[in-house]
C-alpha cells in the first residue's frame, strides 16, 4: 500500500546538490498548499494526507459504513486526487474538491460491489480500521440494518442520502460535491427519502427508529 509519509532522515535525505535546498516539512495554508502540490514540493503530498485524510475518511464511512476496504479506499481517493491537483484553480476549492473525489471512489466502489454483489456486512470488531466510539446493541442493529438499506439503493441515491443525512451537509454542499445542480440534487434525495422509507419500514427495528423521527413518522 502507497504510504504518503514523508522521510527526512538518513545519509541519503540530507545529502542536497550545493546550493539547493528543499525543506521536506511543508507548512502553509490551503493556497501554499496548492501552490506545493503543482510545484513538486517534496513535503506537499504527505501535508495535503495529513490535512484532508480524516475528512475524506469519515465521508467514505458515511456513504460505505464500516468497510474494511476503507483503508484502500482512502489511498485510491488520494491517489486520484494528487494526478488531478492541477485542474483545481481555486484554493478555497480545494476541500470540497478532495470530497468529490472521495464521493467518485465511494459510488465506483458501489457500483463495483453491486455488480459483483459482494458488498456485505462484518462485524465491527473484524475490521481494522481506525477506532470509533463503542454503540450499545440497540443503536449497532439500527445501523447495521440502515446500510443494509442502502446498499439496495441505487449508488447516486445512497450517496445523496448519506451526505445528506448521515454527513448532514447542506443541499447546496451536497450538489457541489456530487457535481451536479441544486434542483439535481433535491430530486435525487427526495427520490432517495421514499425509497430509504418503504425499505427501512420492512425492517422492525429499524421501522421502530423511523417512528421516534418527526422526518420520517409521518410519512
Amino acid at each position: 500500500m502507497l504510504s504518503f509519509a514523508t522521510r527526512g532522515s538518513g545519509p541519503a535525505a540530507t545529502a542536497k546538490p550545493a546550493g539547493v535546498v528543499h525543506p521536506l516539512t511543508f507548512v502553509g495554508d490551503d493556497a501554499a498548499l496548492l501552490d506545493g502540490l503543482r510545484s513538486g514540493h517534496p513535503g506537499a503530498p504527505a501535508a495535503f494526507y495529513d490535512r484532508y485524510a480524516d475528512y475524506v475518511h469519515a465521508m467514505l464511512m458515511r456513504i460505505l459504513g464500516c468497510d474494511p476496504e476503507i483503508g484502500d479506499l482512502l489511498q485510491e481517493v488520494f491517489l486520484q486526487a494528487l494526478k488531478s491537483v492541477g485542474s483545481v484553480r481555486d484554493a478555497n476549492r480545494l476541500k470540497p474538491w478532495v470530497g468529490s473525489v472521495a464521493v467518485h471512489v465511494a459510488r465506483g466502489a458501489i457500483r463495483k460491489r453491486s455488480r459483483r454483489r459482494w458488498l456485505q456486512f462484518r462485524q465491527p470488531e473484524s475490521l481494522p480500521v481506525r477506532e470509533a466510539p463503542v454503540a450499545d446493541e440497540e443503536t449497532r442493529e439500527v445501523l447495521q440494518l440502515t446500510f443494509e438499506v442502502l446498499e439496495r439503493m441505487p449508488a447516486d441515491e445512497r450517496i445523496a442520502f448519506s451526505l445528506r443525512f448521515v454527513e448532514q451537509m447542506e443541499l447546496a454542499e451536497v450538489a457541489d460535491i456530487c457535481g451536479v445542480s441544486l434542483a439535481t440534487a433535491k430530486r435525487r434525495i427526495a427520490k432517495a427519502e421514499r425509497r430509504f422509507v418503504a425499505l427501512a419500514e420492512t425492517r422492525p427495528p429499524l421501522r421502530g427508529w423511523l417512528d421516534q423521527s418527526s422526518r420520517w413518522r409521518d410519512r
